[in-house]
């Protein structure tokens, strides 16, 4: 029973973040949504910055810490190892959710491209960067990356594979394409406000020191072969190139 109970908890969370995902498109890209990056009530600039940069930190502090080794050390004294990375999931998701809800527009004109094919051209290089981080995630393991493998492998009584260093496709050109969709679809605005750039600006900048946390625990998990690879590879730019 416990079993099947983290499973339902597992596959919860995941459709959370799902939901969460879609939403963020429609968010940043301003289409769909009820409300997007820059509707709402519109509030003095020094309340605005304030509230928005405390809404990223809560979620950069979140997906951060909770990612750490020493921390998953701790959490798992109390937290199932079977639903470590679901509840990591859950909490990340919940961290966005806040800050749709909370986020305060800025609408001041940073640029506008007035040619609307133009502007189709650049919204549609935005969905492309979303494209590009929902496959990156599936080149890897997706449902691993979410939670739901642990939790099936746990419902089904079996251990996790033990983890493998592989470069499929896109890893071949960027070590972390995941994070350069975020970038490409943050930043491929046909309207670019000031609330959008803060938005861009620091989320680019939170991704630049994942990525060296990140790349850290790489290394200590593949050690030479990840070295290697960083030797080979760039991080973000694609081109044959040590970052």
């Amino acid at each position: 029973m416990g079993r099947f109970i983290a499973f339902l908890y597992g596959l919860a969370s995941y459709v959370v973040f799902f939901v969460t995902i879609l939403y963020a498109i429609g968010f940043v890209s301003g289409l769909v949504v009820p409300k997007t990056i820059d509707t709402g009530t519109v509030v003095p600039l020094a309340e605005a910055l304030v509230v928005n940069l405390l809404l990223m930190s809560v979620f950069a502090i979140q997906h951060s810490v909770m990612a750490r080794k020493p921390f998953k050390r701790w959490w798992t004294r109390f937290v199932p190892a079977s639903v470590e990375r679901s509840t990591y999931v859950l909490f990340a998701s919940l961290a966005l959710v806040l800050l749709f809800w909370q986020w305060r527009p800025i609408p001041a004109l940073v640029w506008q491209i007035a040619d609307p094919q133009i502007a189709m051209v650049v919204t549609g290089l935005s969905l492309a960067g979303w494209v590009i981080v929902f496959t990156s995630t599936f080149l890897i393991n997706h449902f691993e990356l979410f939670g739901l493998h642990q939790v099936a492998n746990n419902l089904a009584r079996r251990s996790m594979p033990v983890p493998r260093f592989r470069t499929p496709l896109y890893y071949q050109f960027v070590r972390h394409p995941i994070y350069l969709g975020f970038i490409i679809a943050f930043w491929a605005a046909p309207t670019m406000t000031a609330g959008r750039m803060l938005f861009a600006a620091v989320t680019t900048a939170y991704i630049v020191v994942g990525i060296l946390l990140e790349e850290r625990d790489l290394v200590d998990l593949f050690g030479d072969e990840y070295r290697r690879y960083k030797d080979r590879v760039s991080m973000l730019v694609p081109w044959r190139k040590s970052a």
